[in-house]
């Protein structure tokens, strides 16, 4: 299902990070290199938002029934109380199974060029239909989830209204694109954004001498543009591989999906929004200090030792990312009926 989305990208390899003549021309070239969120979530060109939707995919979100145990829903790996992500180095799926990689926030994502780590779902509704058939997850298939939806006369109610005119709307596929308007509308607006568009004292001296680093180091190269991250795809440890706890050498990243021998330990760059908010860091999600994580990028991505005091001033920009994150009221799901399909636990 094709969607578009209207927003801008920039983006600068790190040959050709400027210098910064003056500290006045700071939030000018910022401002040339990222963009503000939007106070808006994005409209998609085909599964437009209704009401109704909206709040079926909020429910759909919280609905553990996804899973075959009845435990885990999207909340549980991606939970909007902490950002957004799960504190977890892998995620904890169905019975008691862990995932091979650290769980993205959902904050945002809707901006990223791809969804997970290696990029594979193209969009936040195909990326919603993956967990739900993972073993490792929710160990549901699509059938399934069916079956148990339309044993809830008020899921088959809502379905009809958010899908109008749908021959059978209450499909699998309609359950993602449930998801991805309610995920679409998780934005975290934050103090850089008010400096990206004219307040200057959004951000502090020591935040400012961070973000100059950041361009000046070469970090733009990969976390520009709107969403600082995830619009392009890198080797993890161009100049210096990480340890194999970091970069596990049997996770290949992007090769998984290609198969090209170039993308191996390829992966997409995370958003840096809210990453003050959401350790442990990387796909392994085996650094839990953000100040040994920017050191650890410093030498594997750029070839270059940061000293302390870079590291903290480029730690203090990033917490000048972290967002004011939405307030969600839990949804009441609907109760369960004679039919609905008992969970599985194993």
């Amino acid at each position: 299902m094709f969607r578009t989305i209207a927003f801008v990208t920039v983006f600068v390899i790190a040959a050709a990070a400027p210098t910064w003549a003056a500290a006045d021309n700071l939030m000018q070239q910022s401002q040339a290199l990222f963009k503000p969120l939007p106070k808006e979530a994005p409209v998609f060109t085909q599964n437009q938002s209704n009401p109704t939707k909206l709040e079926l995919g909020k429910m759909l979100f919280f609905e553990p029934r996804l899973s075959a145990s009845h435990l885990i829903s999207c909340n549980t790996c991606h939970n909007v109380g902490l950002a957004g992500a799960d504190l977890q180095e892998t995620s904890t799926g169905h019975n008691w199974q862990k995932g091979p990689r650290n769980a993205p926030t959902v904050m945002n994502a809707v901006f990223n060029i791809a969804q997970f780590w290696d990029g594979r779902a193209k969009d936040l509704a195909e990326q919603a239909k993956g967990p739900v058939q993972a073993s490792v997850e929710m160990n549901n298939t699509p059938e399934q989830v069916v079956v148990t939806l339309k044993s809830m006369p008020e899921y088959v109610a809502l379905f009809a209204k958010a899908f109008p005119g749908e021959k059978e709307p209450l499909t699998f596929d309609n359950m993602a694109n449930a998801i991805e308007v309610f995920e679409a509308t998780l934005l975290t607006s934050s103090p850089f954004d008010a400096y990206l568009v004219g307040d200057a004292a959004a951000l502090n001296a020591t935040q400012k001498e961070g973000l100059a680093l950041f361009v000046g180091k070469g970090c733009v190269g990969c976390h520009g543009g709107l969403n600082l991250g995830g619009s392009g795809y890198f080797p993890f440890g161009v100049v210096e591989k990480p340890n194999s706890d970091i970069l596990p050498p049997g996770d290949k990243g992007r090769f998984k999906v290609t198969k090209t021998e170039s993308d191996e330990y390829v992966f997409r760059a995370p958003s840096l929004r809210n990453v003050a908010l959401t350790a442990p860091y990387f796909h392994s999600g085996k650094v839990w200090s953000l100040k040994d994580a920017v050191g650890i990028m410093g030498s594997a991505q750029l070839g270059i030792t940061l000293t302390p005091k870079d590291e903290d001033q480029l730690v203090s920009f990033l917490k000048s990312l972290d967002g004011v994150q939405p307030i969600i009221s839990y949804p009441i799901l609907p109760v369960s009926s004679q039919s609905t399909p008992r969970p599985i636990l194993k």
